[in-house]
């Protein structure tokens, strides 16, 4: 029987005093993977080596100093985002700035107290916990996107593109940059929904009848049963998105007629990203517009199935939108 794997985190802890490395040995060991490091460079080598959940960094140290060592860290791509914690006699404000000026993620001062070592230790790696799901999440969201793309024989650049539409042209109507990132990320899933409808329709070459139709505009809905219901965050402005980005504003759309603002605001906004870029993609059955042709047939219809004063936005994100195209081209 083989032993189970030490999945404990795993610290790189560096000083060059072995009573200092000792006594943070006796404190860390029982709940962690420790990795020791009495010097600058050999603290560089073994992080690149292990790449550690997180480095405890002394800052005097002779030759390569912390400071140094930390900025060779986050100077290096591989282990940029392994936070740091100095761990110093330096008590001067000053020095505590400039540590975090260079990247580092906390400071604590010597000699040390052992329950404030392994609670600043817990919740920077519950930090790193929480980048890790989020980031996991994020390509969740992306790849249930890019799965229904597959399925309606578009191209990955389609979801990519629309999505960078939406988070422009909200950055350009006054929402916030978070929100806007939020957006970017919850765009791709607005047509999640047609991995629910059957082949025979969704390729259709030519024109889809009544009864098509029927079945092809129950796809809002199946996407927000795909993504379920949350109280906040990404997942629900993807549900909202999926089920609303083809209501219209004067109310002709589905599925559920919201006219105007009754539309939440995030569909509106996603609504004209996506137009505009299907407008300007070559698909089997169209060849594709212009940009200033896209542009000119979402002004016709502001007021109509666009909210006008997006669309007006819209219109001055034009060199953007170019640029966009350029760089996510099929």
């Amino acid at each position: 029987m083989t032993d189970a794997p030490d999945t404990r985190p795993r610290l790189l802890v560096v000083d060059d005093e072995p009573n200092n490395l000792q006594v943070l040995r006796y404190v860390l060991q029982a709940d962690y993977r420790l990795f020791f490091a009495s010097s600058g460079e050999r603290a560089l080598t073994i992080a690149r080596e292990q790449l550690p959940d997180l480095v405890l960094l002394d800052v005097m140290m002779p030759q390569m100093d912390g400071h140094a060592v930390c900025a060779a860290l986050k100077a290096d791509p591989a282990t940029a985002p392994i936070p740091v914690i100095f761990i110093t006699a330096l008590t001067d404000s000053d020095d505590e700035a400039y540590g975090l000026s260079l990247g580092a993620v906390d400071y604590i001062t010597k000699p040390i107290s052992a329950p404030v070592v392994c609670a600043r230790v817990r919740t920077h790696l519950s930090l790193v916990r929480m980048d890790e799901l989020r980031e996991t999440r994020l390509q969740i969201v992306r790849r249930l996107g890019r799965a229904a793309e597959y399925k309606d024989n578009e191209t990955g650049m389609h979801v990519i593109r629309m999505s960078y539409y939406s988070q422009r042209l909200a950055l350009c109507a006054g929402f916030d940059a978070e929100w806007a990132e939020d957006l970017l990320n919850a765009a791709p899933m607005h047509d999640v929904g047609k991995i629910g409808i059957p082949d025979a329709v969704l390729r259709k070459p030519g024109p889809l009848d009544v009864d098509e139709w029927t079945v092809m505009r129950r796809h809002p809905e199946i996407g927000a049963e795909i993504i379920g219901e949350y109280p906040s965050g990404i997942l629900r402005m993807a549900r909202t998105i999926a089920l609303c980005h083809h209501e219209k504003w004067d109310g002709s759309g589905y599925p559920n007629g919201l006219k105007g603002e009754q539309i939440p605001v995030e569909a509106r906004i996603v609504a004209i990203a996506d137009v505009f870029d299907a407008l300007t993609s070559r698909r089997p059955y169209k060849e594709s517009w212009s940009a200033s042709q896209a542009l000119d047939y979402i002004q016709t219809q502001a007021g109509r199935h666009f909210d006008p004063e997006l669309v007006e936005h819209f219109a001055t994100l034009m060199p953007e939108l170019l640029q966009i195209q350029r760089r996510w081209a099929d």
